[in-house]
């Protein structure tokens, strides 16, 4: 189920930027999706560090 919320977060940005680029405001779902990738990336690192080896 975790996957599944990621790929919605994508199409999500994926429809955002189709939508909001004929506007030039493009950078907009890219910046959200950057911050997402960046608190997902963190959250992996940090769980990795937590489990006993």
């Amino acid at each position: 189920m975790p996957n599944m919320k990621h790929y919605i977060i994508f199409v999500l940005c994926t429809i955002l930027i189709f939508f909001l680029y004929g506007k030039a405001l493009g950078s907009i779902p890219f910046l959200i999706l950057s911050f997402y990738l960046f608190y997902f990336a963190w959250a992996q690192l940090y769980s990795r560090k937590k489990k006993p080896r």
